[in-house]
């Protein structure tokens, strides 16, 4: 999830646990142990764009990390705070909560997560959640803002916690219900229309969690297309594009080109940008393919220099928007 989705949503968490005992620190520190996971963003530092891909939401996002780090932060925190009196044991249970959770909802994002490095790269993504969603955040945010005017001796303080954390949670079960119904209707359509498929996923597209995008996988390519849980037929309009693994074949030694395809699953396919060889990463969708039927890929890598590749999981995500796509977005969710 976002940064904010984090903070917001590890404040709420740490004032439910610790904020008797520690007033509104439990707030601040409940949003640091939310984000500790994602130290790993330091390594863009010093990685190029392609290691750094696999290097996010790798090892400090696996259980290894959260049992490591836990007991170690629980440690620190009883010599720093001895004076709160507060047992070891609730400082575990502070910290290991809070990563746990934040490498679990980070799993039903698109990107994948990796639970079990370093003893295997599988990457988990459930594909159920969008990376930012405001219907999740928004009730947590509600609550922190709530929580920061209350005085920390208030007997309110717990209820708003509770309130920002229970409604959240309510809406992530209803995005994972509506990510079964959804699979459901696609693996039924795609039988129907008799369309040979190896293995497809859906995941919703941006900022919202009631249309979703379509790839169906076969030998030599992918059908795409979009659903809304709204849509009241069967009739799932698709497009073909082709994975062209030829254009890839005099790369096929680059250490690029090697971590790209790793990192998409085998969700990809090549293609040439005028002159520039690109790489797209499929599960990330297309930039505005509701309005747009030949739109181009989010997740679009150079494979040839001059062109930098810095961001580029954010670039392609809102290119092109503008009030009519919106627009469009809002019509295609209500349905065909």
């Amino acid at each position: 999830m976002d940064s904010l989705t984090h903070i917001v949503l590890g404040a709420c968490i740490g004032e439910l646990v610790a904020g008797k005992k520690l007033g509104k620190k439990a707030m601040l520190l409940g949003a640091i142990a939310q984000s500790i996971p994602d130290i790993d963003v330091v390594a863009s530092f010093w990685l190029n764009t392609s290691s750094d891909l696999l290097a996010h939401r790798g090892f400090t996002h696996s259980i290894l990390f959260a049992l490591l780090v836990s007991p170690m932060l629980a440690l620190l925190s009883r010599r720093w705070f001895r004076k709160n009196d507060i047992p070891f044991s609730t400082w575990l249970f502070f910290w290991g909560i809070q990563i746990f959770i934040h490498i679990f909802i980070d799993s039903f994002n698109a990107y994948g997560t990796g639970w079990l490095e370093p003893f295997s790269h599988h990457r988990f993504s459930f594909n159920a959640i969008f990376v930012a969603d405001p219907l999740y955040t928004i009730w947590l945010a509600i609550a922190c803002i709530a929580l920061l005017v209350l005085k920390k001796t208030s007997n309110k303080r717990r209820a708003w916690a509770k309130f920002g954390l229970v409604i959240s949670t309510l809406y992530f079960i209803s995005c994972v219900l509506n990510k079964i119904l959804i699979d459901n209707t696609v693996s039924s359509v795609l039988k129907d229309k008799h369309l040979a498929f190896s293995r497809y996923f859906t995941t919703p597209t941006p900022l919202n969690n009631l249309l979703w995008f379509i790839v169906a996988e076969n030998d030599s390519g992918y059908y795409i297309g979009y659903r809304s849980v709204f849509d009241k037929n069967n009739l799932i309009p698709l497009r073909y594009v082709y994975r062209n693994d030829f254009l890839l074949e005099p790369l096929k030694d680059n250490e690029d080109l090697k971590h790209l395809k790793r990192f998409s699953q085998g969700y990809y396919t090549a293609e040439n940008w005028h002159d520039t060889l690109v790489f797209n990463d499929l599960r990330f969708g297309d930039m505005g393919g509701w309005k747009y039927p030949d739109a181009k890929f989010v997740f679009h890598f150079y494979l040839q220099p001059p062109l930098k590749n810095k961001m580029v999981v954010q670039r392609g995500r809102f290119a092109g928007w503008d009030k009519d796509v919106v627009l469009s977005l809002l019509k295609r969710i209500k349905g065909n």
